[in-house]
């Protein structure tokens, strides 16, 4: 009799530091759901679907990757279907689960949280990314921490310019 053996889950987290932005003004970026492609440098739209369970929240993600040229000129759209598990205000952090996708992914729940730095709200703040997820055919977990990395620092970077030139908070005035 043949046994298989199954892999086990990937586990993983990142965390970045955020200079000048308080937790209190990182939050808010972070809280809405449906606006992940603003702060995800690879995410080219994010935005809320319907489905037949209206107490479920699912949103639709999208990278547009370019022709290549074994792709005949026509672009390719990596997608998924990202429900929404928690969201905690008190805690700043929110949980999602990765439902459909094209990208191969079978199963993966990511947690966000945003920390203030050394628990002083006074010197910036840190995103912790982590995951829990099946392995990925194609990749290695090295290969999904290092896109998981790449893709906070991004994301971070993208929020502190976004801070800094609005109005929001005294982060814009203290810079």
């Amino acid at each position: 009799m043949a046994t298989q053996q199954l892999e086990s889950k990937w586990e993983g987290k990142s965390i970045v530091d955020l200079k000048h932005p308080k937790a209190e003004q990182v939050w808010p970026l972070l809280e809405d759901f449906f606006n992940f492609h603003n702060w995800l440098p690879n995410i080219d739209t994010c935005h809320q679907i319907n489905c037949d369970n209206k107490d479920e929240i699912i949103r639709y993600c999208a990278s547009i990757a370019p022709p290549s040229s074994s792709d005949d000129g026509e672009a390719i759209t990596k997608w998924c279907h990202e429900k929404l598990l928690t969201v905690d205000k008190i805690e700043r952090c929110l949980s999602y689960e990765v439902l459909d996708n094209n990208i191969g992914i079978k199963s993966y729940v990511s947690t966000l949280k945003v920390f203030s730095s050394d628990g002083d709200d006074e010197n910036g703040c840190q995103i912790e990314w982590s995951f829990v997820a099946d392995p990925i055919d194609g990749l290695t977990l090295e290969l999904f921490l290092g896109y998981v990395d790449s893709s906070l620092q991004g994301m971070a970077e993208n929020m502190e310019k976004a801070l800094k030139s609005s109005k929001l908070g005294d982060f814009a005035s203290s810079n």
